[in-house]
């Protein structure tokens, strides 16, 4: 008789999946809107640096109807959204963790692919407003004139080859500590960055730095953006394969660094 009245028992009462999802992305959002410092600089930055370098040497023509500043504004688009993805994801999860907010999550229905999932959500959506600002100064201050499937292109190569640097950003925010994470970001990602040819053309580096530039993932990452304007070092599959390569080694590390984290806090 009791099993039978155990059986009957209703469920607890969980909110749909949908919803719960639509909730906490709106928190996300909410929480950059409430924080502009979190996105100020994200949009300010890309911008500046093409003002700095694009409107001073953009006029410079590479080939027919292409000229230095479509490439620079290619370049702080991969800076943009690359740069969201390491910082505001991988600090702002680093934080999460020191301030207990994980725990609290854990402590809810809801399920913890869903907080991340509004992160990246949060900040893909930054990335794109950020890529908005930086496109309209480069039509507007610097001449670049692309038509809508060239622009759907670009957008596509920006967002899809960033998804490595995901994974080095949800790595840094699951291994380090609040204090660590931004340094180690700033180790890792700056030299990268530089050493791949994002600011600078990479034929002005030393040799032995664009020896070790082939490897890195910044790199391919900037040559398939590049390869919208054909004036890439590599064919599209290359960047591609080395990006998907990539991305499978970086998630890996950043799955081994949530579960030694969630080891050391509910084990």
């Amino acid at each position: 008789m009791n099993a039978a009245v155990a059986g009957r028992r209703p469920k607890p009462e969980v909110a749909p999946l949908g919803r719960m999802v639509a909730a906490q992305v709106r928190a996300t959002l909410l929480f950059y809107w409430r924080n502009p410092a979190f996105f100020v600089f994200s949009l300010v930055l890309p911008v500046f640096f093409y003002a700095f370098f694009g409107l001073a040497f953009g006029q410079q023509r590479v080939a027919r109807n292409i000229t230095v500043s479509y490439l620079i504004m290619a370049q702080m688009g991969a800076y943009a959204v690359s740069s969201i993805l390491v910082f505001n994801i991988g600090i702002g999860q680093a934080n999460r963790r020191a301030t207990g907010q994980d725990r609290l999550l854990r402590a809810t229905p809801l399920p913890s692919w869903v907080a991340l999932f509004a992160d990246v959500a949060g900040g893909l959506a930054l990335s794109l407003l950020s890529l908005l600002v930086l496109f309209v100064v480069a039509v507007a201050a610097g001449g670049v004139r692309l038509d809508l499937l060239e622009w759907g292109s670009l957008l596509l190569r920006l967002v899809l080859g960033s998804l490595p640097l995901l994974g080095l950003g949800l790595a840094i925010g699951y291994g380090a500590s609040q204090n660590a994470a931004p340094a180690l970001a700033n180790l890792i990602y700056l030299p990268m960055s530089f050493a791949s040819g994002m600011f600078i053309p990479i034929q002005t580096l030393p040799q032995f730095v664009r020896s070790i530039a082939h490897y890195l993932p910044t790199y391919h990452y900037t040559q398939l953006v590049l390869g919208q304007f054909n004036v890439s070092d590599e064919a599209l599959w290359q960047s591609a394969l080395w990006l998907v390569g990539w991305g499978i080694v970086l998630f890996a590390i950043a799955i081994r660094m949530y579960r030694l984290d969630q080891v050391r806090k509910f084990a």
